[in-house]
């Protein structure tokens, strides 16, 4: 039997162009989408890929305060700082430096230095700084802080 004979009571015929299969034809619920939309969606993604490519890549930074520690308070420290700013790298950028006592009569030197974590370690900068064994007895790192 047809599915419209079993309607209502009321209705004794059959709905008109009950026969024509091709109804389901109008919607596709399952089906793909279109050409334009395809066409759409791969300029979108295209898009999306130009626009991502023309971002810099975030370079990570870190800002580090360093104690550099002198052997007695008979080192020279005006050399001490000459001798640790003479260390050069890409992506190492030396900034204010001061002269913290310690006690009986020795002083630290406090360095800030910014690097590129991609391109400078800490080691790199702990083996470069104790290098010049007659200023340097030792290096701390006091701060340690990402930008």
């Amino acid at each position: 039997k047809d599915l419209s004979a079993y309607g209502p009571a009321g209705s004794g015929a059959p709905a008109a162009g009950g026969d024509d299969d091709d109804d389901d034809d109008d919607i596709d619920l399952f089906g793909s989408d279109d050409e334009d939309a395809k066409a759409e969606r791969e300029r979108r993604l295209a898009e999306y890929a130009a626009k991502k490519a023309k971002k810099p890549a975030l370079i990570a930074k870190s800002s580090l305060l360093l104690d550099v520690k002198p052997w007695d308070d008979e080192t020279d420290m005006a050399e001490l700082e000459k001798c640790v700013r003479t260390i050069e790298a890409d992506g190492l950028l030396w900034g204010a430096s001061k002269l913290v006592p310690v006690g009986y009569g020795i002083r630290k030197l406090q360095i800030n230095a910014v690097i590129e974590d991609d391109k400078i370690s800490t080691d790199f900068l702990e083996d470069e700084i104790t290098k010049f064994e007659d200023y340097v007895q030792s290096m701390d790192i006091a701060a340690f802080n990402k930008i």
